[in-house]
């Protein structure tokens, strides 16, 4: 039977502390593979897969385009590049912002929920705005497992406050519980995938946003979710 062996986690303001406390919490043998989304700047190196390696009991590294995920791996979007889930493999892409920021929470959860859907643990940590929301939706509408930071304790509640004001969330618990509830989930059986088939706006997003669509598929992909605007985006030029 599957288990819950994928956790994604977004984070930005606040998420470095956040993200080092969870980490380094989390027990060696972890039952899962574990992607992280931290909101930083595009043209600086990061230092995150160093700074979370200092305490973690699990390896840890910035994620490598094409790479088979294994269990009891933390796998850290680099700068400039999102990151995703397509089946068993890591894949890395150079695609357009989300929620102003590449890479995007949002980006790497849709892609999760599209690729494991029931076997999914979503976590959202303290952070500014809203990236998160949409993708903590699409695991939801997977019968993934939702779980954010209580807002009370986070040093920036936005982003779970947005998550639980568009969801029913299954856990809000303060940051220092969430690595034992990871570990009591990752060991539990997850629900059956075909019973919760794949909803079309998911599919199409994931689609548009992995760049598998051109011409008159991505017309009629894009007029489906919505109405275009004569706006252009002005970091792809796309229209909106």
């Amino acid at each position: 039977m599957a288990t819950h062996d994928i956790i994604v986690i977004g984070a930005s303001a606040g998420g470095v502390q956040a993200l080092s406390k969870l980490v380094a919490a989390l027990p060696a043998g972890l039952p899962a593979a574990v992607f992280i989304v931290l909101h930083i700047p595009t043209d600086a190196p990061s230092l995150l897969p160093a700074i979370l390696a200092r305490d973690s009991q699990l390896a840890v590294a910035h994620a490598v385009d094409g790479e088979e995920i294994r269990r009891g791996r933390v796998y850290v979007a680099p700068p400039d590049q999102h990151l995703l889930i397509e089946d068993s493999h890591v894949k890395l892409m150079h695609g357009p912002k989300e929620n102003l920021h590449r890479p995007s929470i949002d980006a790497l959860f849709r892609s999760a929920a599209r690729s494991a859907g029931p076997r999914v643990i979503g976590v959202v940590l303290t952070g500014a705005r809203a990236d998160g929301t949409v993708g903590m939706r699409a695991i939801k509408q997977r019968r993934g497992v939702t779980i954010v930071q209580d807002p009370l304790e986070a040093p920036f509640p936005s982003m779970p406050m947005s998550v639980m004001q568009e969801i029913k969330v299954d856990h809000s618990v303060p940051l220092g519980e969430i690595p034992t509830l990871l570990h009591q989930l990752s060991h539990e059986t997850a629900e059956e995938e075909g019973r919760y088939p794949m909803p079309d706006e998911i599919e199409i997003e994931a689609r548009i946003a992995e760049q598998e669509m051109e011409g008159d598929e991505l017309i009629a992909s894009v007029e489906k979710l919505g109405r275009i605007s004569k706006l252009t985006c002005p970091d792809c030029h796309g229209a909106l």
